[in-house]
């Protein structure tokens, strides 16, 4: 039965390959090559991505790697600036004269090396960098400049030797009340440059966005006036938080007397104590300031405080 069948055509296909060259290996990839045309262009994939942990991010509410355009500063965020700069000066002052070069990991190994004076170079090195890129990045609104300032400013301060307060400048007062609150005063500088910093790239963005037409807030001088108040707020909240953990030493003693008022001898000990006025005490006071800060959140003081402005209003 097979040999009766016929197939139209038989079976030869050479006529699909008239002028056709048939190769037998693929085509070269030299005279590919040739065809190609050269790019000096990266690829996008060939380029790492940065990531920036979220908690710095939530200091300016947004990315910090990448580049924003902003328009001209409007009255509240030039008035910003003009804080936020005011604040970084005397940030640098107080940075400066609170913090010796002793007790850094620069002066271990500048007198490893042999070279001292290194260590004084590279600490104020820190606190230039951390002045000139800070205005720089205030007034061109750089967040990334920002962060330079930051990390700066806050590592200066970084210390691994002394129990005791220990200032750069003679001039400044020894006593032990008057050193913790030049203290206080710095802490709450640097919680003031942190605030407006941001607030800088956050009125920014958000001026930018509605003088663009892109979205619409009701009541702008409404959020703005609550901004203010919260600026006055935030260095009394500071400076209250650090008067309690550096004041560790007073504190106790004065608990001490409230409940045995006859036990005068263990209080001045408690008062003289190196445990409390060194970084024991530190952590102490921090613990107690959380303990009341956990206090006021277990009786959820923010929302009766806000009934009873509702109330009143």
């Amino acid at each position: 039965m097979a040999d009766k069948v016929k197939v139209d055509g038989g079976g030869d296909t050479s006529h699909l390959y008239e002028g056709k060259t048939v190769r037998s290996s693929a085509p070269s990839r030299k005279k590919a090559a040739g065809r190609l045309k050269s790019s000096t262009e990266i690829p996008k994939d060939a380029i790492p991505e940065i990531h920036v942990p979220s908690f710095i991010e939530s200091f300016f509410g947004g990315p910090v790697v990448s580049k924003q355009k902003f328009l001209p500063a409007d009255r509240m965020v030039s008035s910003l600036q003009v804080g936020a700069v005011s604040s970084l000066v005397i940030l640098s002052f107080l940075t400066l004269a609170i913090t010796p070069v002793s007790g850094t990991a620069w002066f271990a190994i500048s007198n490893i090396i042999g070279f001292t004076s290194l260590a004084g170079l590279f600490h104020l090195s820190l606190i230039v960098i951390g002045l000139v890129g800070g205005a720089y990045g205030i007034f061109q609104r750089d967040k990334r400049a920002m962060l330079i300032s930051y990390v700066a400013l806050i590592l200066v301060t970084v210390r691994f030797a002394g129990s005791t307060v220990e200032f750069r400048f003679d001039f400044l007062p020894e006593g032990e009340i008057a050193q913790k609150f030049i203290l206080i005063l710095y802490a709450v500088f640097l919680v003031m440059y942190i605030e407006l910093s941001s607030g800088v790239i956050r009125f920014s963005m958000l001026d930018t966005s509605i003088r663009m037409n892109e979205v619409y807030v009701m009541g702008v001088n409404k959020i703005t006036r609550r901004y203010h108040t919260s600026l006055a707020i935030a260095p009394v909240i500071a400076g209250v938080v650090a008067l309690m953990t550096l004041l560790i030493n007073l504190i106790i003693p004065a608990i001490v007397n409230i409940f045995d008022g006859s036990s005068d001898v263990a209080s001045e000990r408690l008062r003289e104590s190196v445990e409390l006025t060194s970084v024991y005490g530190v952590a102490l006071g921090t613990a107690i300031v959380f303990l009341i800060i956990a206090i006021m959140f277990g009786v959820n003081l923010p929302l009766r405080i806000q009934q009873m402005r509702e109330r009143n209003a």
